[in-house]
């Protein structure tokens, strides 16, 4: 349940207000003779509205904890109550001010009609800024579902593309190791460990520190596999700043898992990765520089094609904000892929 004021700004309610004091004031014209008469009547029941409407308001935002555990039907019965309670308050004190002023003359049947066409006006505009609130709140809700099932699916395609083939060849530097360095072994499978709990957990936005850890574990992996054939140079914030920066998960591994199956692995050179983080005016921006091999034929146009990351930026997108992408620049020498999104500091 969003915070009421929070709907519309003050002078939006208020502009809400003149508009119902203006419709209400005008059906009810029967006994009002003079245009005097009306503006004062208007003004009135702007007066009134006013005292009814925005004490209520905020406190329903103040009782939104409560509201929260009890069920929609017994809040909406309540929130009318309030309303209803406080209409005729402030309608009797109005009123009341009118008499002694003398604008009004105090006639008993009158006063009492008077306040109850004020509660049932009052309880009829509730109910149909409630209907169409929540209406609206049912919209966001299915809205908000349907974004967490495609970022559910989003997820799932990440899993399962690194699974299968990350598997099998894990498993198969686990074979050679356990035979020829045990020790090596054991440490492999404790990297293994760590990423593949990782990689399942159903968390989709974690700090920097575990988003770098979970890379370490993953480059170690594909280390003992590839030997010498890669060499990663990483420029970090401090610690401080580390601490603060958050990302979704695997999207820095994701991009280095594509540079290692697209690079990497399609030649015998050594191959050097470049990681830089930087957390500037509200902004992360992480490059990854991946420098081409000179001895082996790298075919730019399938680079491109290859290395996409739609899926990964669509994540960031959603966490982060629309200003959020990852872009790579294919050229004959390098991949620079460019990881960036907004994060402000809450510490701020």
């Amino acid at each position: 349940m969003p915070k009421l004021m929070e709907m519309m700004k003050p002078w939006q309610w208020m502009l809400y207000i003149f508009f119902w004091a203006l419709f209400v004031t005008s059906i009810d014209r029967h006994d009002l003779a003079t245009w005097p008469q009306f503006f004062v009547k208007f003004l009135s029941r702007i007066v009134q509205y006013t005292l009814s409407i925005i004490p209520s308001l905020y406190l329903i935002d103040y009782l939104r904890p409560i509201f929260k555990r009890d069920n929609p039907i017994n809040v909406s019965m309540k929130i009318l109550l309030l309303f209803a309670i406080t209409s005729a308050v402030s309608a009797t004190l109005v009123m009341l001010v009118m008499i002694n002023t003398g604008w009004l003359v105090y006639e008993r049947k009158a006063f009492i009609l008077n306040v109850l066409f004020n509660i049932v006006i009052t309880v009829g505009f509730t109910l149909v800024f409630m209907m169409y609130f929540i209406r609206r709140y049912r919209e966001l809700i299915a809205l908000k579902q349907s974004f967490e099932h495609k970022l559910t699916a989003q997820n799932d395609l990440i899993k399962a593309r690194i699974a299968p083939h990350f598997f099998f060849n894990t498993v198969n530097s686990l074979v050679s190791l356990i035979e020829s360095n045990p020790p090596k072994a054991a440490d492999l499978l404790q990297h293994v460990s760590a990423l593949f709990r990782a990689t399942f957990d159903g968390t989709r936005e974690i700090s920097f520190e575990e988003e770098v850890a979970l890379c370490e574990h993953y480059l170690a992996i594909e280390s003992s596999r590839l030997g010498d054939k890669l060499v990663v140079n990483w420029n970090l914030p401090d610690d401080d700043v580390m601490y603060d920066m958050v990302i979704t998960a695997l999207t820095l591994q994701s991009v280095l898992e594509k540079m290692l199956l697209n690079v990497v692995e399609m030649t015998t050179e050594t191959i050097f990765i470049d990681i830089t983080i930087k957390w500037q005016q509200h902004r992360v921006t992480i490059t990854v520089t991946v420098q081409l091999p000179s001895k082996t034929l790298m075919v730019v146009h399938d680079l491109r094609r290859h290395v996409n990351f739609h899926i990964q930026a669509e994540r960031l997108r959603a966490y982060f904000d629309q200003s959020a992408d990852i872009q790579s620049d294919v050229t004959n020498e390098r991949i620079v892929t460019v990881i960036h999104y907004p994060l402000y500091d809450v510490g701020i």
